[in-house]
């Protein structure tokens, strides 16, 4: 734990808000107002080559901008946001997509059980309670798909989460420093890539309802992408078996800190 310690001797944690954005220059400003600045400690934004006002709008609202000087990938963002998140001395970090998808006023429901140590990383889900993401728009092949890829997941995992593929997450700091994030996908992957570390590092896992919202602004991967993205995730699944199982090396899933180890192991495994 850093200096500041989340939910230790009654210090306030260092909260980092990380917004890794692409062409979110319509979406950027309403997603910021949102956010309740009071439980924020700083606002980093990653700009995986934007070619629209990102920013620019950035720039107006004073954010702390980092640029890539072409468009990397969403996996490739997240590693950059991480890598200055922990720079910055962050205790938490949590990632919010500039896109408006995700409630930013949710923010401190999401870091409760990190600060009050009930987990370390924890998932703001669209399909906690039912099917509400269907009627809050979702197409219903993404919602099945969700629901399919999340059972097994489940499964493989050994968890009883109700949502893996949320772009709504905070980590502890130990998690990111802990996991070999460095070595995941730069494409939408990663996002499970991290969970199976976190897993395989006995991390213990929460998650909170969020709503979503679908409108023409906000960014969603089309068919064939997120077809691509399912198929990545069994082939993940596939490898992180094969790890637990002693057949191959899984470096990607090894700890950067072996000698860190959790007094308590919880919903982690």
């Amino acid at each position: 734990m850093s200096a500041g310690g989340s939910g230790s001797g009654g210090v306030t944690p260092k909260v980092v808000v990380v917004m890794p954005a692409y062409n979110a220059g319509r979406t950027l400003r309403m997603t910021y107002e949102k956010l309740p600045m009071e439980s924020v400690s700083l606002v980093i934004l990653v700009d995986d080559g934007s070619t629209d006002a990102t920013l620019e709008v950035a720039r107006d609202l004073n954010l702390e901008i980092f640029v890539h000087n072409r468009n990397y990938g969403y996996g490739a963002n997240q590693k950059t946001c991480y890598a200055e998140a922990l720079k910055a001395g962050a205790d938490v970090v949590v990632m919010v997509h500039p896109d408006y998808q995700y409630d930013p006023t949710l923010l401190p429901q999401i870091v409760a059980p990190i600060t009050r140590d009930e987990a370390d990383l924890v998932l703001g889900s669209r399909l906690k309670g039912g099917a509400s993401a269907l009627q809050q728009g979702m197409p219903w092949w993404k919602y099945v798909a969700n629901r399919v890829l999340t059972r097994l997941e489940n499964r493989v995992f050994g968890l009883a989460l109700s949502e893996f593929h949320t772009g709504y997450r905070a980590f502890r700091r130990e998690v990111l420093e802990t996991v070999n994030f460095a070595m995941n996908s730069d494409g939408f992957v990663f996002d499970q890539e991290i969970v199976a570390q976190a897993v395989a590092a006995r991390f213990r896992i929460a998650e909170i309802p969020v709503p979503v919202r679908y409108f023409p602004e906000a960014s969603s991967a089309s068919f064939i992408q997120s077809s691509v993205y399912g198929l990545r995730i069994l082939l993940l699944l596939a490898r992180y078996l094969l790890y637990r199982l002693g057949l191959i090396p899984g470096r990607q899933f090894q700890s950067l800190r072996s000698r860190y180890t959790r007094l308590s192991t919880g919903a982690g495994r």
